[in-house]
């Protein structure tokens, strides 16, 4: 185990963007098998595979990177130590960046399901406000202990770790209606 955790930081250290995007994708990949298999109640023979692989590719090109380049921002021009600069982490990181991703994370879903234009707005519409609100019960918290206690470079780690299970509950909102129309 050990050894696999010194490869894990080998290569943190040394690919850190590739490592983050791909564990990202993994992580949002999980949290979508975790939706179909716990949630909806799928057996082996049901599972979308496709849908979780379009969420693999959402972690993989947005989740990860985005994550990786905002928290390096925010280490950049807030700081790293304190619970002052934590704090502010955290109002800079809920007022400013998880309004804009939930936007792009249920666009870039809804794009992934074939939808249309009008069709991502309609959903936007419908989901945004609640999941932005359900959004604000989990990550404030979850964010203070990461800025507060975790180094920088495993901030996305832990982000994508606890996000298994947002990921779980995003992915069953996003799929509800896509859901429904197949069991008719």
């Amino acid at each position: 185990m050990s050894q696999l955790l010194n490869l894990y930081r080998h290569l943190l250290g040394k690919y850190p963007f590739r490592v983050q995007a791909i564990q990202a994708g993994a992580l949002m990949a999980l949290g979508d098998q975790i939706a179909q298999n716990l949630v909806e109640g799928r057996n082996f023979e049901e599972i979308d595979y496709s849908r979780t692989m379009k969420f693999y590719a959402i972690g993989f090109c947005i989740g990860g990177p985005t994550t990786f380049t905002w928290y390096r921002l925010l280490d950049k021009h807030i700081g790293s130590k304190g619970g002052l600069v934590a704090a502010k982490k955290v109002a800079c990181d809920q007022l400013l960046f998880a309004p804009c991703f939930i936007g792009v994370l249920l666009s870039s879903i809804g794009f992934m399901q074939g939808n249309s234009l009008n069709s991502v707005r309609e959903k936007l519409q419908k989901e945004y406000l609640d999941i932005l609100r359900n959004n604000y019960k989990v990550w404030p918290m979850v964010q203070m202990i990461n800025f507060a206690f975790v180094p920088l470079q495993y901030q996305v780690l832990v982000v994508q770790s606890v996000a298994v299970l947002w990921n779980s509950y995003v992915s069953y909102r996003t799929n509800r209606d896509v859901i429904k129309k197949t069991d008719s």
